[in-house]
């Protein structure tokens, strides 16, 4: 994937990991509540979240309990 690049999604999140934690439960909305978007494939949930997420479409905070 090389839209959005790695080095701007970095600036989003604190690590790689905190960024793949929300991309991938952002996807997993994405698969379960807009089915329709899926149909065809044509969008990949994990890019469409990767791409909210560079647009600052998503927000996200660090708890003690993990990342909401």
């Amino acid at each position: 994937m090389n839209n959005p690049p790695i080095d701007q999604l970095l600036n989003k999140a604190d690590s790689k990991y905190t960024l793949i934690i929300i991309a991938s439960k952002r996807a997993r909305q994405i698969t379960e509540k807009e089915p329709e978007l899926l149909q065809g494939g044509i969008i990949n949930p994990v890019s469409l979240a990767l791409k909210e997420l560079n647009e600052d479409r998503i927000l996200w905070k660090r708890t003690k309990d993990g990342i909401k």
